[in-house]
């Protein structure tokens, strides 16, 4: 899973991508670390206690968030978590099944550890991006404790990322606005079958 994303767009072109209000988001464009606040694209009451109203959509909107969230406080790591790779785990599935907790990370790339180079004995950092959409978006979900935290989706690799020694790949949405909508707004279980590898014929690697 990448440690390191790009979101070349400002905060404007970003929420006119996603059909998003903006507010006062400042991102300005470039890459995103563990721990950094980044644009958000959601749908969510955040720190608004209790499920959604039924029949209704929220407004969909931009927000900053940190990359990562507290870990269960049965884990003795206290490293934030970034990525959700158990669609099962009691730490995540009340997330996941209540569509108001999922939201959108909006990217032009993210960067992957590549294999060891034969020749130095170093590894190269593989940025791979999305050919049939410049700007994409990641599927993650939010939670609030001190920190306004988010986690990226896990699912298997593609082809792409398995010829880098990779297993793992964020969980990249389609085109499609309805495939953005589903994920916002729809029943976890037509919701999760997006968890799936993003095609390698329509990606590219730099």
């Amino acid at each position: 899973m990448p440690t390191l994303y790009r979101l070349d767009a400002p905060a404007l072109a970003v929420g006119r991508a996603f059909n998003a209000r903006v507010g006062d988001d400042p991102w300005a464009g470039g890459h995103v670390a563990p721990g950094q606040f980044a644009p958000v694209i959601t749908a969510g009451r955040e720190f608004i206690a209790g499920p959604r109203p039924a029949g209704r959509k929220l407004e969909t909107r931009m927000i900053p968030r940190l990359w990562g969230v507290p870990p269960p406080p049965s884990v003795f790591d206290a490293r934030p978590v970034l990525t959700v790779r158990n669609l099962e785990s009691p730490f995540w599935i009340g997330n996941l099944r209540n569509s108001e907790f999922r939201c959108l990370i909006p990217a032009t790339a993210f960067m992957e550890w590549g294999k060891v180079s034969p020749t130095d004995g170093k590894r190269r950092q593989c940025w791979f991006s999305c050919a049939d959409q410049p700007l994409f978006a990641m599927a993650a979900v939010w939670k609030d404790s001190e920190i306004p935290g988010f986690a990226l989706l896990a699912c298997p690799a593609n082809a792409a990322l398995r010829a880098e020694g990779r297993d793992t790949m964020p969980v990249i949405l389609p085109p499609d606005p309805g495939a953005r909508d589903l994920w916002l707004h729809g029943g976890w279980d037509r919701a999760k079958a997006l968890v799936q590898p993003y095609s390698s014929s329509l990606m590219e690697m730099r």
